[in-house]
């Protein structure tokens, strides 16, 4: 199979990075190593190429009707420059893919949808299109081959961001350092116009960057060489997957997948059972009203142990010890130096300081459920 390539891929080369297969892509999982690129993101800054992402139009008089009728969350809730995070379900309640919308103006949005389902989450938009009764007043359109996209992630991002585009915004901020958490505006990059939101999937403050693709090499540049004395180190996805898993931040393939329900996934408030009917909708409500059978926890290690990986048996304690569940995520958390992860388990088991144990290379090994999220900022 051929991977594909971001348009970033040069850049990639010329820093050095080591290369993966990641979802059909050629992806940097890291520079020089997780650790550090970890570190530099809690803090100072890093740059993440994530131009593998997809983006999808959904415009027109009735889009805001059609995206409720769509996804889990209420869309008609943003105004232009605000963005949401939001969820696509088939009949059953199953996670088709967790999104990012963006309403960029009051009939236009943005959709942010994961490189692996980009080709199923069409498939879903479209066959929802063709059956939405006034499926003529909104029009729906994959452009993930004409966009390019970067997440700038870390406490000092909002001390050099500015230096990196001209003008104020169109929408709504004079400055991308003035947009709130979940804000978005359109600033301008060399002529081109340039997607700046506060959003991010590390757990800390940043900002996730979108632009034409023959616009996002000059913009990784430019941020790389502005940030350069705020620390800023180039990032790759075995960062990415360390900073999300201590941020608690799901994983589809991991802790979503079709046969996992939001409320299971403990997503429940991204699902607006009050703005009307949706798809999955009527088995959201039950799991809601009535509870779930398992649920998605947090968990650490209690004891020096091989990091958990995905996968991995998850077991309860004591003489009458059985398996009850396995990680849905596993790793070694480079801010706690201990092994951590995400699984899930009968509710019974989800409480935090439940004891249970992770079944590593054929030997269980003490852990303990903890609250989310696991790394918690001291300051």
């Amino acid at each position: 199979m051929t991977l594909k390539r971001t348009p970033l891929f040069a850049a990639h080369q010329k820093l050095g990075a080591r290369l993966v297969e990641f979802g059909g892509w050629e992806m940097p999982v890291q520079y020089t190593s997780i650790m550090d690129e970890h570190q530099a993101v809690r803090t100072a800054a890093g740059l993440f190429d994530i131009s593998h992402m997809g983006e999808v139009w959904v415009i027109g008089a009735e889009a805001v009707n059609f995206l409720n009728a769509t996804l889990t969350n209420n869309a008609a809730k943003l105004a232009p420059g605000q963005a949401q995070y939001s969820l696509l379900c088939n009949e059953r309640g199953g996670v088709v893919d967790d999104l990012y919308l963006y309403c960029v103006g009051k009939e236009t949005f943005l959709l942010i949808i994961n490189a692996s389902r980009i080709e199923a989450d069409m498939e879903c938009l479209r066959a929802r299109h063709a059956a939405f009764a006034r499926c003529e007043g909104v029009l729906v359109t994959n452009v993930s081959s004409e966009y390019g996209a970067v997440a700038l992630q870390g406490p000092r991002v909002a001390e050099f961001i500015d230096q990196c585009f001209t003008g104020n915004g169109t929408i709504n901020a004079a400055r991308p350092a003035h947009l709130k958490k979940n804000e978005l505006d359109i600033f301008n990059f060399g002529g081109r116009d340039v997607f700046v939101a506060r959003t991010g999937y590390t757990g800390e403050d940043g900002f996730e960057i979108v632009t034409s693709e023959d616009t996002i090499e000059a913009v990784w540049d430019r941020v790389l060489e502005i940030g350069r004395p705020f620390g800023i180190k180039p990032t790759g996805l075995g960062a990415r997957d360390t900073l999300r898993t201590e941020a608690c931040l799901p994983l589809y393939g991991h802790e979503l997948d079709e046969n996992t329900t939001p409320i299971e996934a403990g997503l429940g408030f991204f699902v607006a059972l009050d703005k009307g009917d949706f798809t999955g909708r009527a088995l959201l409500a039950d799991q809601k009203a009535m509870g779930v059978a398992r649920k998605c926890v947090a968990f650490k290690m209690t004891d020096k142990s091989a990091p958990p990986r995905p996968h991995y048996p998850i077991w309860s304690t004591g003489p009458d010890a059985k398996k009850i569940g396995e990680a849905a995520s596993g790793t070694q958390s480079p801010s706690l130096s201990i092994g951590i992860g995400l699984g899930y388990v009968p509710t019974e088991f989800s409480q935090p300081d439940t004891l249970i144990e992770i079944e590593i290379r054929g030997r269980r090994s003490p852990a303990v459920v903890v609250r989310k999220p696991i790394y918690k900022k001291t300051t």
